[in-house]
């Protein structure tokens, strides 16, 4: 995987590059995302895409938010991890994902919950199950090649 310590322009450009040619793992630490702050990130899923995840928290075994669309179950399972261990998930059996197609996610934290709004307009809370008041960690994982994100 590809991480950076800080959040910068350069960084930022030089990361998303970097993963959307070699399709690795996209990492960031110290993102500073605060109770009403929106994360919006857009990328393609592969052609023969079968799921992908995005994870949220305080760092990779700490997770407060894991949006896990799996195409290949027709599911959106959405979890958190304490001290590395996987919680109760929550299932939705809404799909809206498609192999092969751009897509633009948008992730609310709103405090005592994370509201994930769908391509489609749909939208999916979780529980900030840990109370976190701040998330610094952010990770993409499996076949979405991301081509920007921005903090709002």
């Amino acid at each position: 995987s590809i991480h950076c310590s800080k959040i910068c322009s350069n960084c930022i450009e030089w990361k998303v590059n970097i993963i959307s040619l070699l399709k690795e793992k996209f990492e960031l630490h110290d993102l500073d995302l605060k109770n009403g702050n929106t994360l919006k990130i857009k990328g393609k899923l592969s052609g023969d895409a079968r799921n992908f995840s995005f994870n949220l928290g305080r760092g990779s075994s700490d997770i407060g938010l894991h949006f896990n669309p799996r195409l290949h179950e027709n599911t959106i399972v959405c979890n958190s991890k304490r001290s590395n261990n996987w919680e109760s998930e929550q299932r939705s059996g809404h799909m809206c994902f498609s192999p092969g197609t751009d897509v633009k996610v948008s992730i609310k934290f709103s405090g005592d919950k994370f509201e994930v709004k769908l391509p489609d307009g749909n939208e999916i809370s979780f529980p900030n199950r840990h109370g976190y008041d701040k998330i610094n960690y952010l990770s993409v994982k499996g076949d979405f090649k991301v081509s920007s994100f921005k903090c709002e």
